[in-house]
């Protein structure tokens, strides 16, 4: 697989091993390698990684650095802090470790970078979700920033994590570049009016978080035809009196790419039930509408909503 000109591997094995330009490897924020993949890396490559390491104090959640490789085969390690002192991770540590591991392969100008699944190990986030995650960033900093990466790797240990990486960064990339295309992408949302609040959607996919109704647009759709059908595959419900509220288009409203959105309005009619990659579905009456926690920037869709309301 391909983005531009930079190949996507993805193999079972052991990391420490790889003949690579650099190797990315997990890290807490005070930088102990103590655990996990850390502590396998300064077991096998030596003390003069942890001696480099301890030169750079602690980093911020979501940091990397690089340092020496010792006795692996590697030119570089860059550490990537994926969790913190409680050995919390989520999306958004995720999302940017990866970024900034890529940032710091940018700047060691490496052609070869090989990544494992980025807290999926002592942290324990679920395999398929950084697959995902970590695909996306790749995806948008191979498209869009300076580098000279002609090959990224995705090492994965065990049998049952390197399966779940094959299928979903594969089948990721091949729907984002041969089914949508470059982008930006046109999307829609519904703010679907039941009793006394409105329809919200838990996605069980990242960037994750309660959200409006909504999907992409289809070749050969209206926008009315798309957030109907979207309306109706999330939420089974037919929407009546609808109307366009507003567009958002800022650049990094979605973590993945850049969407372009159209938001609805409209009256629900039936009986919501969860569908499509929805995780869960309920009806927020309006005074609590602002207390929950939002994927993309639909609380900011949300807030406009009720100051118009």
């Amino acid at each position: 697989m391909k983005i531009k000109n930079t190949e996507i591997k993805i193999i079972k094995g052991d990391i420490t091993q790889l003949n690579v330009d650099a190797i990315v490897t997990t890290a807490n924020i005070g930088l102990t390698m103590d655990k996990g993949l850390g502590k396998a890396i300064l077991e096998r490559g030596g003390k003069s990684i942890l001696q480099e390491l301890e030169e750079k104090g602690n980093v911020r959640i979501g940091e990397a650095v690089w340092t020496n490789s010792g006795n692996l085969n590697a030119d570089y390690i860059i550490h990537a802090a994926t969790s913190d002192e409680n050995l919390h991770t989520d999306e958004a540590i995720i999302r940017e470790a990866t970024a900034s591991a890529l940032r710091c392969a940018a700047k060691l100008k490496v052609e070869s970078l090989a990544f494992p699944a980025l807290g999926c190990g002592i942290a324990g986030f679920p395999p398929r979700g950084a697959a995902k995650i970590m695909t996306q960033e790749i995806l948008k900093f191979i498209r869009y920033q300076q580098h000279s990466l002609n090959e990224i790797v995705f090492c994965l240990f065990d049998q049952e994590t390197f399966q779940v990486f094959e299928q979903t960064v594969s089948g990721y990339l091949h729907h984002i570049q041969d089914t949508l295309g470059e982008g930006p992408y046109v999307t829609v949302d519904a703010i679907i009016e039941v009793a006394d609040g409105i329809i919200l959607v838990e996605r069980s996919n990242p960037p994750y978080g309660w959200a409006l109704p909504g999907g992409f647009v289809d070749y050969g759709e209206s926008l009315e035809t798309a957030v109907r059908r979207e309306a109706k595959e999330e939420t089974d419900m037919e929407l009546e009196d609808l109307r366009q509220f507003h567009a958002y288009s800022e650049p990094g409203r979605d973590p993945r790419f850049h969407t372009v959105s159209t938001v609805f309005i409209a009256k629900g009619k039936g009986r919501p039930k969860s569908g499509d990659d929805a995780k869960s579905l309920m009806v927020v009456q309006y005074d609590e509408l602002m207390k929950l926690g939002y994927a993309f920037d639909h609380k900011k869709v949300i807030e406009d909503y009720l100051k118009q309301k």
